[in-house]
Parts: structure tokens; sequence; C-alpha cells
């Protein structure tokens, strides 16, 4: 080493900068390698957590709801009574919620589900614990939080792609929602500053591009994972035939094509429609399998956080998945997810459906398929500092909705059974 040093010290100034140019070069190389090895061999994948209030979210799921009871219309009108008179309680405290619940109730035509909305929020309003007398804020502590009202906006403008993704995959837009809040409210702390500069003044939506892709972190292996699923018909997670052509390929370089669907800054429909796909997916694998998850969107959201290696179906599941800190308090992306369904907020762009999946679609048509790969922006990764200049292809005054709906004569459609 001694030597070495000696002969460093010797040579011109020119040769020891291309040196330690060449050493520098040299580590990061290895770093990158070292780093892309742990990604393939799995190491960085997200084992969870169990979350402590899982008892709570299990609850919520045995609460019969109205496509459960079998209720004479007096019956139900005695419902709306009760639960009104629940609600009015909670308003005494809890204003902001009730107001929430009770238009979700109303949306939804369905006044047991205020049952659900109110155990669910249970977590934050029980009574042995020290709260106001009266609060202007949401119960649910992260909502209080200065990045919600600029992430509810930017999922707003978003809403067109996430209905028809929805649509697409025969799954309840607002499960897709819950997958997508978790991820960005999980970004949003670990990227804070970033998210300060840009989600508040400009609301938009975080676009992954590295390890985990496009708004919602979908890993390349998981989509590859997604459309083998599509076309296997003997694999547990076949969604039917009426899907098998939903992510086919437009060209030969598969890598690329699903790179540039997912990292698209301008159009977040692809997106989207792996989230729904992820979804059927796995509830279907726990169907199949003799356990019927459908009425768990804890379950669901934990199982799309956590991947289909880990999704192994099994009696008692519990809800958990990454842990992300918001504020003081620590969360799961499961129970995060839960809160958001449970909310009441955003009911009007994504309202309660009776059934969350569907499967008896009918397949669809090539120019269909060719409007969903028309879909793609061409716009991947913007030049640094230009990436939040212009919001999705949804915003308002922009790109018109490439299915030409009128998406203000849009009303929830209630579907048949599978």
């Amino acid at each position: 080493m001694k030597n070495l040093w000696l002969e460093f010290k010797l040579r011109p100034l020119w040769r020891k900068i291309c040196d330690i140019l060449l050493v520098l070069f040299a580590l990061a190389g290895v770093a990158i390698l070292g780093a892309w090895g742990l990604y393939q061999l799995g190491v960085t994948n997200n084992r969870g957590a169990v979350d402590k209030n899982y008892r709570y979210l299990m609850s919520v799921s045995e609460i019969e709801g109205l496509k459960d009871a079998k209720l004479t219309q007096e019956q139900i009108d005695e419902q709306w009574a009760l639960q009104l008179e629940r609600l009015a309680a909670l308003a005494h405290r809890y204003p902001v919620n009730a107001r929430l619940i009770l238009n979700a109730a109303v949306i939804s035509d369905d006044p047991l589900i205020i049952d659900r909305m109110v155990a669910a929020l249970a977590i934050y309003t029980d009574s042995s614990s020290q709260q106001p007398a009266l609060t202007a804020q949401n119960a649910i502590p992260w909502m209080s939080e200065p990045a919600w009202p600029a992430l509810k906006e930017a999922i707003l403008r978003d809403s067109a792609l996430i209905n028809e993704a929805g649509r697409l995959t025969g799954v309840e837009p607002r499960l897709i929602v819950g997958c997508l809040i978790g991820e960005q409210i999980r970004l949003f702390n670990s990227k804070r500053e970033m998210f300060k500069k840009y989600l508040g003044p400009v609301k938009v939506l975080s676009v992954q591009s590295q390890f985990s892709y496009g708004v919602n972190g979908i890993k390349d292996f998981t989509a590859e994972a997604v459309e083998e699923h599509l076309k296997d018909s003997t694999s547990e997670y076949y969604m039917g035939p009426a899907f098998e052509h939903l992510l086919d390929f437009e060209s030969d370089d598969h890598v690329t094509e699903r790179y540039n669907r997912l990292v698209d800054y301008r159009n977040h429909l692809y997106s989207y429609i792996y989230t729904g796909c992820i979804l059927h997916q796995t509830m279907l694998q726990w169907r199949r399998a003799g356990y019927d998850i459908s009425d768990r969107p804890d379950l669901l959201f934990t199982l799309f956080n956590v991947g289909f290696d880990q999704s192994v179906p099994k009696p008692n599941p519990v809800p958990g998945g990454s842990r992300i800190t918001v504020g003081d308090r620590e969360y799961t992306f499961g129970a995060i997810g839960f809160d958001f369904y449970y909310s009441g907020e955003l009911v009007t762009a994504f309202p309660f459906r009776r059934q969350r999946f569907v499967s008896n679609h009918r397949p669809l048509t090539p120019e269909e398929v060719a409007r969903i790969q028309d879909n793609l922006s061409d716009c991947y990764r913007p030049e640094y500092g230009h990436e939040y200049r212009k919001d999705s292809a949804t915003a308002p005054d922009s790109i018109p909705d490439p299915f030409g709906i009128d998406h203000e004569k849009v009303v929830p459609v209630e579907h048949t059974a599978q």
C-alpha cells in the first residue's frame, strides 16, 4: 500500500485526476450492480407488517350490508331512521365525518353502509380515548395533513381514467383509488421535500420510474405476471376469456412497451388497469382456494402492497403491509387504504358498488383494445424540472377523454351477479 501511495504522489496532476475518476466510476458501478442484484433476488421486497388494529379492520367486514340483508321497504325505512340518529350523535363530536358518511349512504342508497363506516372510524373515535368535545377536523389523523387536499384534487383529475380502468377490469374503482392513496401517501412521507415543492402547488400524482413504476408503484415482474395470468386459463389467477386481450401489446418489445405504459407522466390509465387486474386476480386466487375476500378491502389493499409471492390463501388472514409514518402516527398500507375506503371521501366520484368485482364482461373487440393502446402519451421521462408542468390527460381543458364518455352524465351502474 505504501509503494502504491508513493507511486500515486509522483504521478502528474492530470493522471491523478483520471485515477480518482476511474475509482469513483468503479465504485458507482459496483453500487448499481449491487442494488440491481438485491432487487432481482427479492431482498428489497417489502415483507410487510401486521397492522396493530387488525381486529378492528377484520370486524368491519362481518357487519351485514344491504346486499346481504333480506329487508322489506318498511324495514329499510326504519334502518334509515336508526342510522340518522346514530349519525346525529357522531356529529356532536365529528361533524366532518358525520357529513361524509351521510353523503356516502345517500349516494349508495344504503343505510346499512353507515354501520360499517362508523365501525371503521371507531379506531380513532373510541369513547375510551381522550377526544375533544367537538372538532372541525377529520377524525382520521392522516386526512388532516396538508397533503391530503392536494392529493384529493390530483386524484379527481384522474377520475375518468380510474373509473374506466374499473370498468375494463371488473373492479370497483374505489378499490383502485385505495391502492393509489396508499402508495402516494407512502411516497409523500419518503420524499417530503419534493412533494412540498410539487404536490402542494401543482397538485399532481408522483410517477415512479426506478424499481417500481407508475403512480401505483408496480414492479416490472408483477406487471409481467399480470399479463401472463390474463392469458393462462389454467392459472388460479385467471380472470376469464373476456379479459384475455386487455393488455395486448402493439410491438414485440414487451419490456420497453410495458415500461412506457407504466412510466407515463401524462396518462395513467395503464397504471390503473394493472392495479385493477392485480386486485381481481388476487381475489380470484383466494376464492378458488375456498376463501372469499371480496368483502375485505383491508386485505385486498394489503395483498396489492406485498405482491403475488406473499398472497397465500389461508383462514383468518390479517391486514397490514408497508409501515407508513404520517405525522406522529404509524400506519400500514392496508390500514390507509381501509381508512379511505370507508371514510366517505371522494364518494361522489368513486361511489360504493353493491358488487366489488364483476367477471361476466363481454370480450373486448379489436377496436376497443386499440383504443386502450392509444392512451400512451409518449411522455415517459420529461426534461428535468418539467415533470410537473402539466397534469395527466384527464385534467380540465386538456386532452379529451379517449373513450368519448360524457362524464357529466355518467351514473353508477349496478352490475349483474357473477
